[in-house]
C-alpha cells in the first residue's frame, strides 16, 4: 500500500487520530464530528444544519449523534429563555468529557437566546478555561495550574485560516457558435443509434455548441460520428439521458491527429538468399523452378541435360 499525501497551506484543522480511528464511531459520526470541529470560532451551527449540509440523512444523523453522546463528544441541555421558550444548547468537544465538566463548561456559556444553538470548543479552549483562575460563581475546571503570559499567537490570516475571500473564479472560455453544419450534425445524431432517438429538444442548441467546437478544431463529421459511437454503451445497455451522454462525450475537445502519409504500392520483395536467381523457362517442371544462372542462359541444367533412354 502506498500512499501521497500533500500537506495543505491554507484551510486545514489538526484532529487527533483517536477521533478518525474511533472504533465506536460509524463514519457519519466521525465526519459530523470533524465538520463541527473544523467551523471558525464562534460559529453557532447546529448539529442537525451540519447534517444537512454534510448529506447525512435523517435516520443516519439521529445514530450518529447518539454515538457522539454516548462516547461523551456531545453534550446538550435544554434551558428556558428570558421569556419562557426553551431553548437547545450543545456542546461539541473534540476530547470525551464527563457530565460535569460539560456541565461547568456549558455554564460558562452567554445566556440562552430562542434558537437552537451549537457551542465547538476546541482543546486550546480547554485549557485556557483550565488554566484561568477561578471565581466564586463557577469554579475552574480541571487542575489548578499558572496563568498564561498571553496565550497563542494570533495567526497569520494569510495562511491557516477558513475565513479567506473566495478567490475570484477564472472566466469561462467563450465557446463556439453553433453554425448550421453543426446544427445538421446534431439532427442526423439520433440515426446513428436506437440509444440516441429521444435527445431532448431544448439541448440542440447546446449540442451544437459543443460539435460547432469540434468542427472549428478540424475535426470531420466522420470522426465526431466515430467518437459518439465509441461512446455509447454495449451489450444493449439502455440510455436513460441520451442528451446528457453526448453533453459528456463532446464536451472535451481532443486535438486532430494528422492523417497518416500513403502507403506506397506494395513491391514483390526478394530475399538475399534468393538474390540473382532466374525463373527457368522450360517445360519438365511441374512448378516453377528457380535457378541461379552462369551467364544468360534461361533453363536450368536438368532441361539442358539430355533426356535420360528410356527402356526398350
Amino acid at each position: 500500500m502506498y500512499r501521497h499525501f500533500i500537506a495543505p497551506a491554507r484551510g486545514f484543522t489538526q484532529f487527533s487520530h483517536e477521533i478518525i480511528r474511533h472504533p465506536r464511531l460509524s463514519s457519519d459520526a466521525v465526519r459530523l464530528l470533524t465538520w463541527q470541529l473544523s467551523l471558525p470560532e464562534g460559529a453557532r451551527e447546529s448539529l442537525s444544519r451540519t447534517a444537512e449540509r454534510a448529506r447525512i440523512g435523517a435516520c443516519a444523523f439521529s445514530r450518529a449523534k447518539r454515538e457522539l453522546k454516548a462516547e461523551g463528544f456531545v453534550h446538550e441541555r435544554r434551558l428556558q429563555g428570558p421569556r419562557g421558550r426553551w431553548v437547545t444548547q450543545q456542546l461539541v468537544s473534540n476530547e470525551p468529557l464527563g457530565e460535569a465538566e460539560a456541565a461547568k463548561l456549558l455554564g460558562r456559556m452567554p445566556a440562552p437566546v430562542p434558537v437552537s444553538v451549537s457551542v465547538s470548543a476546541s482543546a486550546s479552549a480547554f485549557e485556557s478555561m483550565r488554566e484561568s483562575a477561578p471565581t466564586a460563581e463557577i469554579p475552574a475546571v480541571g487542575d489548578p495550574a499558572g496563568p498564561l503570559t498571553d496565550g497563542y499567537p494570533k495567526p497569520d490570516r494569510g495562511e491557516n485560516t477558513s475565513n479567506l475571500p473566495p478567490e475570484p473564479e477564472p472566466a469561462p472560455e467563450p465557446e463556439a457558435e453553433a453554425s448550421e453544419d453543426a446544427r445538421a450534425l446534431v439532427g442526423a445524431l439520433p440515426s446513428l443509434s436506437p440509444a440516441l432517438r429521444h435527445i431532448p429538444s431544448g439541448m440542440t442548441e447546446e449540442l451544437a455548441r459543443l460539435v460547432a467546437a469540434w468542427l472549428a478544431a478540424g475535426h470531420s463529421p466522420a470522426s465526431i460520428h466515430t467518437h459518439v459511437l465509441r461512446g455509447l454503451p454495449k451489450g444493449g445497455t439502455p440510455v436513460y439521458k441520451p442528451g446528457g451522454l453526448l453533453r459528456y462525450l463532446l464536451r472535451e475537445v481532443p486535438p486532430v491527429e494528422p492523417a497518416a502519409a500513403p502507403a506506397a504500392p506494395a513491391g514483390r520483395s526478394v530475399s538475399a538468399r534468393l538474390a540473382g536467381a532466374r525463373e527457368c523457362e522450360g517445360e519438365q517442371h511441374i512448378q516453377p523452378m528457380l535457378f541461379r544462372p552462369v551467364g544468360d542462359e534461361t533453363f536450368c541444367s536438368l532441361c539442358t541435360s539430355e533426356p535420360a533412354p528410356t527402356p526398350a
